[in-house]
């Protein structure tokens, strides 16, 4: 049951994603922008070849399977029930719709579109899957540095018969 709702989620997220990029797509040309949030964010359509930053611009085929093989450790970590926090959870699931949405991309267009120009400071052009990417990792950062170890402690306490996690 956990992994259909877990599927919903990723499907949903990617959708999200798929549906902005969609817009952006029909709505702006290349190198387009339109206003979002004046003096803050506007939308400016980009073709993303590269990863963070055009990163490894132009070699697909490795972001392809890189980002495939990293949604894979992603997807085994949930399935295999090691993360079962409702934190880790969640950063899961945001790290696999995120990588999703930009897979999508990549796989049928060989590059990534990009729509969100921050106006306040200069920052490269992004996408909704690539916020979702990074509100995982840092979920999941949050989850690993303050949660992980007091769930395995717990759990070493009940096998062990001990409240406190010593022996």
């Amino acid at each position: 049951m956990a992994v259909l709702f877990y599927l919903a989620v990723i499907a949903a997220l990617a959708a999200a994603d798929q549906a902005l990029k969609y817009w952006t797509v029909t709505h702006l040309a290349v190198g387009e922008s339109a206003p979002l949030l004046p003096g803050a964010v506007q939308l400016t359509r980009l073709h993303n070849t590269g990863a963070a930053w055009s990163s490894f611009s132009g070699k697909s085929v490795l972001l392809i399977v890189v980002t495939a093989l990293l949604l894979l450790a992603v997807a085994w970590l949930l399935i295999r029930r090691v993360v079962r926090h409702g934190m880790g959870v969640a950063a899961c699931l945001l790290i696999l719709g995120g990588g999703v949405g930009n897979m999508i991309d990549r796989v049928s267009n060989g590059y990534v579109v990009d729509m969100f120009d921050l106006l306040w400071f200069d920052y490269p052009i992004f996408n909704l899957a690539d916020c979702f990417v990074v509100i995982g990792v840092v979920l999941g950062a949050v989850y690993y540095l303050f949660f992980h170890d007091r769930k395995t402690r717990a759990e070493d306490a009940s096998h062990d018969g001990t409240t406190d996690g010593t022996n």
